[in-house]
């Protein structure tokens, strides 16, 4: 990998020896620094302008807090679930949301998690350009495109905080080059960073190493064993993730025609709603890095964790400690590192241009989720028809084939947080999960609420276990199901959904009669 803009002089010097920052007053008169600014608001643009967060898991994470906070203090919760805390390396929402819930509300507070995971993500980028080079320039601005990866946008919350956090941790250790108190202080940072996910974790060590690696590279005094071995303030958590307590049957494992599943991956490497729209990106942030490299534009420090990225997202298995497409989010971070490690600053005209990639993601992202919320807005008056303490079979239409990001996947968990409802569609799987259910003849969890459908078949709702021992079926499709269950009777209907009040059929009584009026 080619550095960019290297003279002889600062690749003899010592590594610790970064260019100048940028004065604080240039800094926010400099145009560069100003359109990143901008950009790392508008990033946080979707969530402000939607009522209801259209990321698919947000309801079943808002449920899963809900009971984590509630239901130690509430009956109707406590029949139905437990909740096992354990710490582990995937708690950044869930410790977030505690202050937030109880200075906010639970539903705002989750709204804030939201709203700040992009904003720190486009500042933290802002903060790894300027700890390397001194300054913003097209790096920062063509990587905040790549915020909003499908990892954010299925909701992979723990995940997506870490990884803001892993981009001002990294800074950080750039900055601190040095500083005898350096590895010290990255014992906790790597734990709070671990705490938060163990993903984002491990990019941040991957992180490290490539540029430690890349230091030793150009200055030939350090080898691959020094880069390891300059990770060791991050390897606390090293032990409890091998150990992971959570783990169960399939938690570790690549799933059916693996190599089939990687290429689709990076297919859909920035998915969300338009299908042109997200293959062109996949294509651009995979060429742009590509070209940087033949003009030697091209910062090693990060490439060599882009490069990293890209290829253990082709090593690591979909499923990993209970969790799943670990491999995918991977590729969004390759993305957003090799567009970062782009190490040119040209005229300023040029700014325009380096804004479009975020500007044409952002307005697709933010205008489908004002419409999406606006019928979640909708569906959700059905709430009002249902008692306190119910239970809610929740059944969700997914086509297969159908490009953009489902997002209606988990809205029964609504039912829930503003019902104390027993529901079926959150993340409640024994030894993976915190959240439990505690009813024997209820342990439908995620994803007995979605039926698979291809081409032009429709949802056929008449077996549907989970409405057979509930109060209530509320359903979601964009095309109506072709049948419902027996006793099912409708008594809330918008254009897509409805909820339907279950008259299961009354059992004969037993007669006690003598045997010789039986024959």
């Amino acid at each position: 990998m080619a550095t960019a803009d290297h003279s002889a002089a600062e690749i003899k010097a010592p590594p610790a020896m970064l260019p100048p920052a940028m004065p604080a007053r240039a800094w926010l008169r400099d145009p560069w620094t100003i359109a990143a600014l901008l950009l790392a608001c508008l990033a946080a643009l979707p969530p402000i302008l939607a009522k209801y967060p259209q990321m698919t898991d947000y309801p079943a994470h808002l449920a899963r807090w809900y009971v984590m906070l509630e239901h130690k203090t509430n009956p109707l919760l406590e029949q139905y679930y437990g909740f096992r805390w354990v710490w582990s390396g995937n708690l950044g929402a869930d410790l977030l949301i505690r202050p937030l819930a109880a200075l906010f509300g639970l539903e705002a507070g989750g709204r804030i998690i939201v709203i700040l995971i992009p904003l720190l993500s486009g500042l933290g980028l802002m903060q790894v350009e300027r700890a390397l080079r001194g300054r913003v320039g097209i790096g920062s601005l063509l990587a905040m495109a790549t915020i909003w990866s499908p990892a954010m946008i299925m909701g992979f919350l723990n995940f997506t905080l870490s990884l803001a956090l892993v981009l001002f941790a990294f800074a950080f250790w750039v900055r601190s080059a040095g500083w005898k108190w350096r590895e010290a202080a990255f014992v906790p940072i790597g734990l709070i960073v671990w705490l938060c996910h163990q993903s984002g974790w491990g990019v941040l060590g991957v992180m490290i190493f490539a540029y430690e690696w890349h230091l030793g590279k150009q200055s030939r005094r350090r080898n691959i064993v020094h880069a390891v071995l300059a990770t060791w303030p991050l390897w606390l958590p090293l032990l409890p993730t091998l150990l992971a307590s959570q783990q169960t049957a399939g938690s570790l494992n690549y799933g059916p025609r693996p190599m089939f599943v990687k290429w689709i991956e990076w297919k859909t490497a920035m998915r969300d709603q338009d299908y042109w729209t997200d293959i062109y990106s996949v294509c651009f942030f995979v060429a742009v890095p590509l070209l940087a490299l033949c003009f030697r534009k091209l910062d090693g420090r990060l490439a060599w964790a882009a490069l990293l990225m890209a290829l253990l997202s082709l090593v690591v298995p979909r499923h990993l400690g209970g969790g799943d497409y670990a491999d995918y989010r991977l590729i969004g971070v390759a993305l957003m590192l090799g567009a970062l490690a782009i190490n040119w600053r040209p005229p300023v005209w040029v700014i325009v241009l380096a804004t479009l990639p975020f500007l044409i993601r952002i307005s697709v992202t933010a205008s489908s989720w004002q419409a999406q919320s606006a019928e979640v807005s909708s569906m959700l008056r059905a709430i009002e028809q249902i008692p306190r303490g119910a239970r809610v079979a929740y059944a969700f239409e997914e086509r297969t084939g159908l490009w953009p990001t489902p997002g209606f996947g988990h809205l029964g968990s609504y039912a829930t947080v503003r019902r104390d409802a027993l529901t079926n569609s959150h993340f409640a799987i024994p030894g993976v999960h915190m959240l439990q259910i505690k009813v024997p003849d209820w342990q439908f969890v995620d994803p007995s609420q979605r039926f698979m459908v291809r081409g032009e078949k429709r949802v056929d709702l008449s077996g549907f276990a989970p409405a057979k021992v509930a109060d209530f079926l509320w359903y979601y499709g964009a095309r109506p199901a072709v049948k419902l269950p027996e006793g099912a009777e409708v008594i809330f209907r918008t254009r897509h959904s409805f909820l339907a009040k279950m008259h299961r059929p009354v059992a004969p009584p037993v007669l006690n009669l003598p045997k010789s009026e039986l024959r």
